[in-house]
């Protein structure tokens, strides 16, 4: 069985379809009892998300300043995630954060979207950093091809 690993994934929600499709999906969050900072290097793992916390990160916290330890606490999580990835050597892996200050620290992303690009019902500009296929867009519940 393909495994996922879901990471900074307290909801399930980005996870839930690879659980509908009948994948063994490991959500790790911190909000659970699990810490990606501690988790150790695992084996047979297809892909990984992962969704770490954006407030340091993004653009709509501006007008709250952060500090340097709040930057380098977010920042280990990140680190934390990216580790992971270089460790399991998945198929492919995902990154996902509001648009802001994360470019700064891992680059260009390797695509931008908007919630309401694949169906919800509002915008909120994401980037996506990682190695995987761009999903199809949809517009009110249609499939537009690329």
């Amino acid at each position: 069985m393909r495994r996922i690993l879901s990471l900074c994934d307290f909801s399930g929600t980005w996870s839930q379809p690879y659980v509908d499709a009948g994948y063994d999906v490991i959500r790790v969050d911190l909000q659970h009892g699990q810490d990606v900072r501690l988790l150790e290097r695992m084996d047979n793992i297809h892909g990984i998300l992962a969704a770490p916390p954006c407030t340091c990160f993004a653009v709509s916290g501006n007008r709250w300043p952060r500090s340097d330890a709040d930057m380098v606490e977010a920042l280990s999580v990140v680190d934390a995630c990216i580790r992971l990835v270089v460790a399991c050597k998945p198929k492919w892996w995902a990154l996902e954060n509001p648009i802001g200050k994360l470019v700064r620290y891992l680059g260009k992303p390797q695509m931008y979207f908007n919630p309401c690009d694949f169906g919800d019902p509002y915008t909120k500009k994401t980037c996506l950093w990682g190695s995987f296929t761009p999903p199809p867009q949809t517009f009110a519940g249609r499939r537009q091809e690329r």
